[in-house]
């Protein structure tokens, strides 16, 4: 169905905007929303630049001491669970990287790629510096950043942020557009009513992050996997009679710090994949539907530590029904198989029926093995070795179930299994809390500025 509106030429004039998506009746009705309420520009209360825009990708590396945060690394609210990439501290200390240091309480906003994406620096990221596709939004004293991050996330925020976006191929937020942006003036009770959610949320964030640290300590404890260290030949060889076995030519698959691996877990109980698992099998090919009525897990929705369950995507009840082979059951482990994280596991800790897509490959293993435990082995060096040593494909890389089934896996004591994955889940409900407190922050902005309008 069209959708259309009409403008007045003012209108045009005044926001330098000729394109018809400017003016879509949904950025009208939210511009007349907040016209009801008292609101102020963005740069009144709060300092607006943006990142680095000098070249130092020469610099980057993994060892630095001074966190490089880019575009891609602001998709969650919370900056803490970022892996940004590191650039040494002399760069960083350079007079013309000054400009885009981040001070604790920053707003960074995405401004390219995912654009209306944000986070709040904590204190406690410290010293730390990103690109220009991030804004920099710094309070003047006026207005509290919690307050500021909540109404961007909500619909109001959004709406702005969506109707000043420019560009066709690669759209973007460019900062002079952040001067239209209107902020609600709310009185200083229920901005601290706000920004207290808000810290809530960012402590349940944090208790989520020491306690799944806590049970890979654990795992790594009890498996002495901290110790390894891994040597790094200019060459190795390897026998023909396990090129036959493995029908493997490649190299890779040969490299000697996987047998070292396997030869240290061996000290362990340890068994196959094969020998454990009551199901292995891909996901298959979903039908998605916005109103569906069942979950779909595909692997954008694998994290590094847990599932993004908020995030799920649906399917109708009649595909769901109709491949119940691709059903995900409460303790499935959830492979990730093609791409970027091949291996990356996470186990399904909901009793919500759910369907995994093609790229999801559902591990069930037998009942007396803790499957969040297992999960972490599978995160784990053990879990990362096997997926590199048993990959396949060149441009895109493939973790096959018939490959998966060839794990070697480590079995630790059932008591100690169970902790172990019980802080695995406590740490998914505390990021479960983070998340609802954060959604409380965003709809507590919505209700006042509807009941304001009312009034």
């Amino acid at each position: 169905m069209a959708v259309w509106n009409l403008t007045e030429l003012s209108s045009v004039t005044l926001f330098d905007r000729i394109d018809g998506e400017h003016y879509l009746p949904e950025y009208i009705s939210n511009q007349d929303t907040l016209s009801k309420i008292e609101t102020v520009s963005l740069p009144q209360w709060f300092f607006v630049s943006d990142g680095n825009h000098l070249s130092v990708s020469e610099h980057f590396s993994d060892g630095g001491e001074i966190p490089y945060f880019r575009g891609q690394d602001i998709t969650d609210f919370f900056l803490e669970n970022a892996n940004p990439i590191r650039i040494p501290k002399r760069i960083y200390e350079t007079q013309m990287m000054r400009r885009s240091h981040f001070h604790t309480g920053d707003v960074l906003l995405s401004i390219v790629g995912t654009i209306g994406s944000l986070s709040v620096v904590p204190e406690t990221i410290g010293a730390a510096t990103g690109s220009c596709k991030i804004a920099i939004l710094r309070s003047k004293g006026e207005c509290s950043p919690f307050v500021l991050a909540a109404f961007l996330i909500s619909k109001y925020g959004q709406l702005q942020i969506k109707r000043n976006t420019r560009g066709a191929v690669q759209m973007g937020l460019i900062l002079k557009d952040l001067s239209r942006i209107r902020i609600p003036n709310f009185p200083d009770f229920q901005q601290d009513n706000i920004e207290a959610l808000i810290n809530q949320s960012i402590s349940a964030n944090r208790q989520s992050k020491t306690l799944y640290t806590q049970a890979q300590q654990l795992l790594e404890e009890g498996l002495g996997l901290a110790k390894l260290r891994f040597d790094k030949p200019m060459g190795y060889a390897a026998r023909f009679s396990e090129l036959e076995s493995s029908r493997r030519s490649d190299a890779h698959h040969y490299q000697p710090r996987f047998a070292q691996l396997l030869h240290h877990i061996s000290k362990f109980s340890t068994r196959k994949i094969r020998d454990i698992r009551t199901y292995n099998r891909r996901g298959i090919q979903p039908v998605y539907m916005k109103n569906g009525e069942y979950a779909v897990v595909n692997s954008q929705h694998l994290g590094p530590k847990h599932i993004n369950y908020d995030g799920l995507q649906k399917t109708s009840a009649h595909a769901f029904f109709a491949s119940s082979e691709a059903h995900i059951k409460l303790g499935d482990l959830l492979i990730y198989t093609t791409g970027a994280y091949i291996g990356r596991t996470n186990a399904y800790l909901s009793d919500t029926p759910a369907f995994a897509s093609n790229h999801v490959n559902i591990l069930r293993l037998n009942p007396d093995i803790d499957h969040a435990y297992m999960a972490l082995v599978f995160q784990s060096i053990i879990g990362q070795f096997q997926t590199q040593k048993h990959a396949r494909g060149s441009a895109q890389a493939e973790l096959y179930p018939a490959d998966i089934d060839k794990f070697i896996v480590p079995l630790l004591p059932p008591d100690r299994q169970k902790v172990i994955g019980n802080l695995v889940r406590e740490s998914l409900e505390k990021q479960c809390e983070s998340i609802r407190l954060l959604d409380r922050a965003k709809s507590r902005v919505e209700q006042l500025i509807e009941a304001a309008v009312q009034k």
